[in-house]
């Protein structure tokens, strides 16, 4: 039987998978004991290039979307009086309430317009220049951002400073699509999860620098505030200073250039070792397979069964992500704490508080991230954000007669920011390349921007509309939405923590004929289990690189199953 076997190994190893010496050895006996060991490298790797390309693309990139999201918070009052200054040098009159209140609205929303144009696009720079040649060239756009609108007070144009706001969100829209994309390609499997939480980090920190140098002791004055807005442009430089320095990723310059030695190169200098034949290997056996995939476009997203659940899956993630109400309280969080009953001066110290809650927590939620899992925490962060909006409109509404809730309503906002912190901020991002494969996943990743940035732009042209309207119960539509998407998620979102694409792509494929290991109880999967269950079909043993479980290849009626060894 042993005879029998070793060929068809050899067959297998030959065209799907390359086994590193170093990792593995392999016995092979007449009774058919198959024995793998691994060899420790004699070297050990460092994360400390890694830590510099991360922090290089993080304080560079999505630093800049938190930074254009706040910087028009705080001197929002003051910037409308340009508005109204402006309008009255023109025509001799003032702007009307609603006039005012809708150029406001589309100043903020149309950030949201370029989000989607620069989110569409992004597969197609990042495919053609590199991940990190488009975060480099993306600097141009956002300097041309931060031309137009600090130049909008001395040109009398408050259409500039629109302008500029669509320019900024194409600039966001590309880094928010290609910075998680770095990121999550130049890092190891066991650090994805906290590297796509500190993309979001960034973005919290960015928020809450917005707001503090937002502030009218700083920045926000009438005199200062086109300073204000030109400010994305220090990232910008900062990108230019740094990422110039780190390399290309790995994964793009082997699987999508064909480059092997560019990528070991790169791969070499993140990882700090020579020793990376393992994720080289396992970088070529991902090349053969996607030039052996077809491609997908969104439409055959949704024509293909297996693939339009986890795409609506991902799309109502985002949603929630938008929809829960977060981006009106970072618009408008301090006209939210001017209805509370807060001066000016401490409307803007209370939104500075919750930009720093958001940061801690987020920073909080990346080192659970990959423990209590992506399901969990995102139920745990849409429940308790439901609980406190509730808690916040009915604060708002009986404040007239009981003052001492306006303080209540300050407290439930920024326990409203730790829930999403938790799981909605930035789960819905990574959900998205953990439920496709690698073929499919770009057009994915596609769809879930627009929609992110549509969502985005459409909190922001409804909610000040909607606050003039039903005022203090402007958050209750959100507490409705909020409990929906609750319900959806514990109702049909998976749990991907620990699990590798594959297992999670199987998740939504149809039954098969015969038994699957999706059979067996986790505790159950090992080499004896799944052998004393498949007899002598287990067939090939992918072993296991530095920061991955082994993989068994089980051989079944001419298709093969992958597991992996827990």
């Amino acid at each position: 039987m042993a005879d029998d076997t070793t060929p068809l190994l050899t067959e297998q190893l030959n065209s799907n998978v390359s086994l590193r010496s170093q990792t593995s050895s392999k016995e092979f006996s007449g009774s058919e004991n198959i024995d793998y060991r691994r060899i420790k490298p004699n070297e050990k790797s460092s994360k400390s290039h890694l830590a510099l390309a991360i922090i290089a693309c993080i304080l560079g990139s999505p630093l800049q979307i938190g930074l254009n999201t706040a910087i028009l918070n705080a001197p929002e009052e003051v910037i409308k009086e340009f508005y109204n200054e402006t309008y009255f040098d023109r025509y001799n009159d003032f702007m009307s309430d609603s006039l005012l209140t809708m150029l406001w609205a589309i100043t903020v929303a149309f950030f949201c317009v370029g989000g989607m144009i620069g989110g569409v696009s992004a597969a197609y720079f990042a495919g053609k220049y590199g991940r990190k040649s488009t975060l480099l060239l993306n600097n141009a756009v956002a300097f041309t951002c931060a031309a137009l609108q600090g130049c909008s007070k001395v040109s009398k144009s408050f259409e500039m400073l629109i302008a500029g706001r669509v320019v900024a969100g194409i600039c966001c829209g590309l880094n928010s699509a290609v910075a998680p994309l770095y990121l999550a390609e130049i890092s190891p499997v066991s650090l994805r999860g906290f590297c796509g939480t500190c993309n979001q980090l960034s973005i919290t920190l960015g928020v809450l620098i917005g707001e503090v140098i937002g502030m009218k002791q700083l920045l926000g004055t009438e005199a200062f505030w086109p300073i204000l807005v030109a400010s994305p442009a220090i990232p910008a430089i900062y990108s230019l200073a740094t990422l110039t320095f780190c390399p290309e990723s790995p994964k793009y310059l082997l699987v999508n250039k064909g480059d092997d030695d560019a990528a070991e190169a790169a791969l070499i200098w993140l990882r700090k070792t020579q020793d990376v034949s393992e994720e080289m290997e396992a970088m070529r056996k991902e090349r053969v397979e996607l030039r052996n995939s077809p491609k997908f476009s969104v439409m055959d997203l949704w024509r293909t069964s297996e693939l339009r659940w986890p795409l609506i899956i991902c799309i109502v993630l985002q949603m929630s992500q938008q929809f829960s109400g977060i981006n009106a309280v970072i618009y408008y969080s301090t006209s939210i704490f001017g209805s509370a009953g807060l001066s000016k001066e401490s409307s803007q110290y209370a939104t500075v508080g919750t930009g720093a809650v958001n940061v801690m927590m987020t920073f909080v939620s990346a080192l659970i991230m990959d423990r209590a899992g992506r399901r969990t925490l995102h139920m745990i962060g849409l429940g308790g954000m439901c609980i406190f909006s509730i808690v916040l409109v009915v604060c708002l509404s009986l404040q007239s007669t009981l003052p001492w809730l306006s303080y209540i309503s300050i407290v439930a906002v920024i326990i409203y920011i730790i829930f999403f912190a938790t799981g909605p901020g930035a789960i819905p991002w990574f959900m998205v390349a953990e439920m496709f494969a690698q073929s499919p996943r770009t057009a994915a990743v596609g769809v879930s921007v627009v929609v992110n940035w549509l969502c985005n732009f459409t909190v922001g042209i409804v909610f000040p509309i909607l606050q003039k309207a039903i005022e203090t119960y402007s958050f209750l539509p959100f507490s409705v939405m909020l409990l929906l998407f609750f319900i959806f998620t514990y109702m049909f979102v998976p749990e991907t923590k620990g699990k590798s694409i594959s297992e999670i792509t199987r998740l939504f494929k149809s039954p098969t004929v015969g038994s699957s290991v999706n059979d067996l109880p986790e505790s159950d999967i090992s080499y004896e289990s799944l052998r004393n269950r498949y007899s002598t079909q287990v067939l090939i043993i992918d072993p296991p690189g530095i920061d991955e479980t082994p993989e068994y290849s089980i051989q079944t009626s001419g298709t093969s199953e992958k597991v992996e060894f827990q």
